[in-house]
């Protein structure tokens, strides 16, 4: 019996300046990933999107890893996200569980497909959390906007929380590949089998659509709050120019019966 963890210790790993640092035998890598075989059935999974993924791992090897990976992770997490899956290697036949897969041999691609799963995972339980804190927010403008009356945004914090969502949403694309199952599983008939097992286990495309729908309700929410800061500063500026037209008026009236 294998165990699988999966830490989100970032918001993202520089994948190509730890690949020159660490030099464990690399089974499989590309821009994206570094999947390690450091022992006979034991393997390091490392994802650009700030995922660490080790099966068959004890505590004190897993907190090294993470200590020694840490400088090359941009925005580390102060609580990590965890997820865990176990995998049995020696059953009669393949079953999926709720935490648990049963597989008939150890083969390092279905290992590897499973502990890329597990690493999805956990990336999506972080992604959901960014994704509720920037519905948090727009709810709380809403909020305001129904009891005041107004919004209570101004236009330097309008962008910055465009450019919040939109980062978000980029990361979700470029780094999750929720619907294309990897080439390995086109033309093996058992990876492909595991590879949808997994998928249905982790619901991993029910929540990618929850995070996408909250997202679209942010961009909602976007879109209306532009509209009323450029209503509100469409409005000042009519008040100016009347405002001046009010002062040329009255310079006039002054010049015409003071003047002389």
């Amino acid at each position: 019996m294998f165990k699988v963890l999966a830490f989100q210790i970032a918001d993202s790993i520089d994948i190509k300046s730890f690949k020159s640092a660490f030099t464990a035998e690399i089974y499989y890598s590309d821009n994206d990933e570094l999947f390690y075989q450091v022992g006979t059935h034991k393997f390091i999974y490392v994802f650009k999107y700030g995922v660490v993924c080790f099966l068959d791992h004890s505590e004190v090897e897993m907190s090294g890893f993470l200590q020694l990976i840490s400088p090359f992770c941009r925005n580390t997490l102060k609580e990590r996200l965890s997820d865990e899956f176990e995998i049995e290697t020696d059953a009669s036949k393949f079953q999926l569980g709720f935490n648990k897969v049963s597989i008939t041999e150890p083969d390092t691609e279905m290992l590897r497909l499973i502990m890329m799963h597990v690493s999805q995972s956990v990336a999506l339980d972080h992604f959901e959390i960014l994704t509720n804190q920037l519905l948090e927010e727009a709810n709380s403008h809403t909020q305001v906007l129904e009891i005041k009356g107004k919004l209570d945004l101004s236009g330097t914090s309008l962008k910055r929380y465009i450019g919040k969502t939109l980062n978000l949403k980029n990361r979700i694309a470029e780094n999750l590949y929720i619907f294309d199952s990897p080439e390995e599983t086109w033309e093996d008939e058992r990876l492909s089998k595991l590879d949808l097992g997994l998928k249905k286990t982790f619901d991993l495309q029910s929540r990618f659509r929850t995070i996408e729908e909250g997202l679209a309700i942010v961009k909602e929410n976007l879109e209306l709050f532009k509209d009323l800061l450029q209503y509100r500063k469409s409005m000042a500026l009519e008040w100016i120019v009347i405002i001046l037209i009010a002062v040329e008026v009255l310079n006039l009236v002054v010049e015409k019966f003071f003047g002389k």
